[in-house]
């Protein structure tokens, strides 16, 4: 989700550069430490490539307690949904009565319907602060990984079909499959992302795709193993 809200930004490093001399708040504390940080690990590992593979793991492991919340709530009102419904059919004439008895099925389950939108929130700005430290870094636009110059867009387009398998797959590890609604987006996501990763720096697209390694073995290690909310 967060690369289709970056997509706003055309993956045209010259388009967004760090102001180093008078940065913005946002920049002085987000993005420029961000790039920092990446040029820290270069010099240590010796590939900007390998430096947003690192980062990229720090960072998710920095909002894997939020993510961790998120996925909770998520799960305990995707459980509750069959009990949902048989209120909504049962009082569907009663507004008043639907929105009381819809409140205690969640008081007595201990769930709050917003509890799943505030750490996405949250993750958005850090996240989205990363992606302008690597669109922003001249240093990572000249360097080359592998096969892959990271300014470029992937000429094989190898990095493209994997963020779109890797998506397809966070989509059915995070429980999309299990969601009528959400179904379309496990044929509309990846390919929406490929054609994105298709045209991104593949500096970009690398992110993206240990990113979605990451989330899949989180969500596998940890998620898999939720006990059903019982009625």
């Amino acid at each position: 989700m967060t690369m289709v809200m970056m997509a706003g930004c055309v993956p045209d490093t010259t388009q967004f550069k760090i102001d180093y001399q008078n940065p913005s708040l946002w920049e002085k504390y987000l993005v420029i430490p961000l790039s920092s940080l990446l040029d820290l690990f270069e010099q240590y590992m010796g590939s900007y490539g390998l430096s947003i593979v690192v980062v990229t793991i720090l960072i998710r492991i920095a909002v894997f307690p939020l993510q961790w919340k998120q996925q909770k709530s998520t799960k305990a009102m995707q459980e509750l949904q069959p009990h949902i419904l048989k209120i909504r059919e049962k009082y569907k004439k009663d507004q008043q009565k639907l929105q009381e008895e819809t409140m205690k099925l969640f008081q007595a389950h201990n769930v709050n319907p917003m509890a799943g939108c505030f750490p996405i929130l949250l993750q958005i700005p850090i996240l989205f602060a990363f992606y302008q430290a690597i669109m922003g870094n001249e240093h990572i636009a000249e360097a080359s990984f592998l096969y892959l110059q990271l300014g470029e867009a992937d000429p094989y387009y190898i990095l493209p079909l994997l963020a779109a398998v890797t998506t397809y797959l966070q989509l059915i590890a995070t429980g999309a499959s299990d969601n009528p609604q959400m179904k379309i987006m496990l044929f509309f996501m990846p390919v929406m992302i490929f054609f994105l990763a298709w045209n991104f720096p593949s500096a970009l697209s690398l992110y993206w795709v240990i990113g979605n390694i990451f989330t899949i073995l989180t969500y596998l290690i940890f998620f898999k193993k939720n006990k059903p909310v019982k009625a």
